[in-house]
């Protein structure tokens, strides 16, 4: 159900309508108050004009009424805000991006978001593509709704490593334009489909990179929602990769059990740990792979890092086999692999909050509260800001 609209400017109702085309939502448009039972009280938004707020008076209070026109100077406004309960009043255009943005949390749910985990190998070679994708072959499998993100271009793919190169869908160069807020259903339905999980990767294309905006309001859309969302990072820094590392919840370095891995990691470990909230050591035993070998012990490995031990990674002979038929890592149940990926997102249950930077570019953006609105109404002396942010 979309929000409710009420309003007889037909200018406003224009602007109202193209708002919340904007944010993918469908509402009903009333001229005063509904007529049928419910109506009013089921509305998950009440988009009020301020020519119908006089009309609405009488209206049952309820949260989610929002007072919005083009002029709120003058003092009966604020007044008539109090009257109907509005928790905010907007002023157009300069409140379009913050109302779009309420909107589409009414229709996509503002619950918690999604828990965000990187992998980034501490040097080539270490296996961190291989674990992201298991990781999220493993998620999804849980029942969780998944979403593998490939942030290295340089990679080979993602999409190869998963064996859909050919699967239907977009790749990253088709959001390099993508600014602001993302629909997040819009950008799963564009997003192939492979083993439960949604996947982002690149196409054999030129590109590259694409613009950090684009990064930020794509792994935004991607964390609306709930669930969880899987990034396998590049061993490089750039804006695009730093939006990608403030999502995150956790961040995974892959580290062999080798001094020379070691020492390459302390680089990439410095490189990460003042941009991400949680970095831990994945480690990868020494020795040929399968058997017994020397190498450093997973716990000197932390301990030389100054990081955490997230775990062992453990090899798999079947999972390194089936990557040969494209057989995605982590899908056979009971392998290693898969054991260990289901362990860790036992460890990492809690969904991560609200991306990093949303909350804040919110609180700039938030319009008048109530507590205003009763000061205005009373008489002070107050003035508000450009958009109706509070002074």
């Amino acid at each position: 159900m979309g929000p409710l609209i009420v309003t007889e400017d037909p200018v406003l109702l224009d602007d109202l309508l193209r708002l919340c085309a904007a944010a993918g939502a469908r509402p009903l448009v009333l001229a005063t108050l509904p007529e049928r039972r419910g109506e009013w009280e089921a509305a998950p938004l009440v988009l009020v004009g301020d020519d119908a707020a006089a009309r609405m008076e009488r209206a049952p209070r309820r949260p989610g009424v929002l007072l919005v026109g083009r002029d709120q100077g003058e003092p009966a406004v604020w007044q008539w805000a109090v009257r109907i309960g509005a928790e905010h009043v907007l002023r157009l255009p300069d409140a379009e991006a913050w109302l779009v943005d309420r909107i589409a949390d009414v229709v996509e749910g503002a619950g918690r978001s999604a828990r965000t985990v990187g992998v980034v190998g501490g040097r080539g070679g270490a296996g961190a593509s291989t674990l992201a994708c298991a990781l999220a072959v493993t998620a999804a499998a849980g029942g969780s709704r998944t979403v593998l993100v490939d942030a290295d271009p340089l990679g080979g793919g993602l999409d190869v490593l998963l064996g859909g190169e050919k699967a239907e869908g977009l790749r990253w160069p088709a959001f390099a334009r993508s600014r602001g807020r993302m629909a997040r259903r819009a950008l799963e339905e564009a997003l192939p489909e492979l083993h439960g999980l949604r996947l982002l990767s690149w196409d054999r294309g030129d590109t590259a990179a694409v613009p950090p905006q684009a990064v930020r309001a794509v792994l935004g859309a991607a964390r609306r929602g709930g669930g969880t969302v899987v990034v396998d990072l590049p061993r490089r820094a750039g804006g695009e990769v730093a939006e990608a590392l403030a999502q995150l919840d956790l961040a995974l370095l892959v580290v062999p059990a080798e001094l020379r891995a070691v020492a390459a990691a302390r680089r990439m470990a410095a490189v990460l740990a003042p941009e991400v909230r949680d970095l831990r050591v994945a480690v990868r035993p020494a020795g040929a792979p399968g058997t017994p070998g020397g190498g450093l012990a997973p716990d000197a490995v932390a301990a030389l890092l100054g990081l955490d031990l997230a775990g062992v990674v453990p090899y798999d002979p079947a999972a390194v086999e089936a990557q040969e038929t494209g057989t995605p890592p982590g899908s056979g149940p009971r392998g290693p692999l898969a054991r260990f990926c289901r362990e860790l997102w036992g460890r990492v249950a809690s969904p991560g909050p609200a991306p990093e930077g949303e909350a804040q570019a919110r609180a700039r953006e938030e319009p008048v509260r109530r507590g205003d609105l009763f000061r205005a109404a009373l008489g002070d002396a107050w003035t508000p800001a450009p958009g109706g942010a509070a002074a």
